[in-house]
């Protein structure tokens, strides 16, 4: 009888590589059930006028989620088993907040609608800052048990497979809005998903990940901070790409915007919310398999320039639009960037980096893209605000055609790079 030789992560892939799946799945429903591009900015909208506060969602929720990140890489770099951490930030602060906020909208929605909307947006920053303090080290987790050569069509089944299940849940948005009262619909929507996202929690509880065999010596948060401009200043093209991403995720400014100008211009019934849930959510399902394949076949650059003319599309379509009817092309371009960002952008920073240091690298990326992901929404909603929404795609638009040109003509694609130096040694 022979021993195996596998090492433990491949004796393990497919095992970690189903129950991820699932808990991505879980959490990709759950989300979908309050989306941040269409379910949030409706309720906003209806405690307050402010299109400010609409553009404050995705900048508070930007905001906490990168800005942690660069502070908590330094102690992930040294745990040999991310998962227990991952467990206790992902638990408490990530997934928790939702049904919170369900509670305060039965409370104070009608009552104190100042109150519940302090109260949301206290929540989704708590549950940005949960996912913040965790994503260094979940995603070098997941760097570890799955492998390069199926980490795209990983993501790409997991988010794709939640999104599937969400274009279910698009009816049940629907039908929930339509039948339950204000604020009883939009409180189910946020009670519900917070107990999906507990099976999402469990499943990502049985994950069997190994102790690392290489790990980084913490080093004092000071002399942290000092080694990372060596990190700008010797990676020329991993600077490039910084460039070229942030051109990106401007042009993703007016994301919350589309279904605020689709309520504005065609008075919304809660069918028709549904049925741009279901078109927004349903192409995303379809399109993150997609670019999940594609990025394993090659590379994840491409994934982000479709990203960044997807985005430019989708305001093309928005500013052409005299119909209802008009606005679904924007809101399929719309899915189809989102899921190439969702996608890629995270597997080219992991990429970039040896394992050892691929906390820092997604610390340090979503750090720097803060500034651009935070104040791009609350220019989006000044612009929206003192001019007009279609100033503000004609800015998205530009923004996309700009990214994606860097993108596609400045860098060069890190798993090429990569592959030949693996060849030559």
């Amino acid at each position: 009888m022979t021993k195996s030789t596998a090492s433990p992560v491949e004796e393990n892939v497919n095992w970690n590589f189903s129950v991820n799946v699932l808990d991505n799945m879980f959490y990709a429903l759950a989300i979908s059930l309050v989306s941040q591009e269409t379910i949030m900015p409706l309720l906003v909208s209806k405690l307050t006028d402010s299109t400010i506060a609409v553009g404050l969602i995705p900048a508070i929720f930007s905001l906490c989620f990168l800005l942690p990140q660069l502070f908590v890489a330094n102690h992930a770099e040294r745990l040999p088993r991310k998962l227990p951490f991952v467990l206790l930030g992902s638990g408490l602060l990530q997934r928790l907040p939702y049904p919170l906020i369900g509670l305060a909208l039965l409370l104070f929605a009608l009552d104190a609608p100042g109150l519940a909307l302090m109260l949301f947006f206290v929540g989704i920053a708590t549950a940005a800052f949960g996912g913040g303090i965790v994503t260094p080290a979940w995603f070098s987790m997941i760097g570890k048990v799955i492998p390069t050569r199926r980490r795209g069509i990983f993501f790409g089944l997991a988010d794709g497979g939640g999104l599937l299940l969400g274009v279910v849940g698009a009816y049940f948005v629907g039908r929930v809005l339509d039948a339950v009262d204000y604020p009883g619909g939009f409180a189910l929507l946020f009670l519900v998903c917070g107990f999906i996202h507990a099976m999402s929690w469990f499943s990502l509880s049985l994950t069997r990940e190994p102790p690392s065999g290489v790990t980084k010596e913490a080093a004092p948060l000071r002399q942290y901070f000092r080694q990372l401009p060596a990190i700008l200043r010797g990676h020329a093209n991993y600077r490039r790409f910084l460039v070229g991403y942030a051109l990106l995720r401007l042009s993703m400014m007016a994301v919350s915007f589309f279904i605020v100008f689709a309520n504005i211009s065609y008075e919304l019934s809660g069918a028709d919310i549904g049925l741009l849930n279901a078109i927004f959510i349903g192409t995303q399902a379809v399109m993150r398999l997609l670019f999940g394949w594609l990025g394993d076949r090659w590379g994840h650059k491409r994934n982000l320039v479709i990203s960044a003319g997807a985005m430019a599309l989708a305001a093309l379509f928005a500013l052409s639009s005299v119909s209802l009817a008009g606005l679904i092309p924007a809101f399929i371009c719309l899915a189809c960037a989102i899921s190439a960002d969702m996608v890629s952008h995270f597997n080219i920073v992991l990429e970039f980096a040896d394992p050892a240091e691929q906390p820092t690298y997604i610390g340090l990326t979503n750090t720097l893209m803060a500034p651009f992901t935070f104040a791009g929404p609350i220019l989006a909603g000044w612009i929206a605000s003192a001019f007009t929404m279609h100033l503000l795609f004609a800015l998205a638009l530009a923004f996309g055609v700009g990214g994606g040109a860097l993108l596609w003509r400045w860098v060069q694609e890190p798993r090429r790079k990569f592959e030949s130096a693996g060849a030559s040694r």
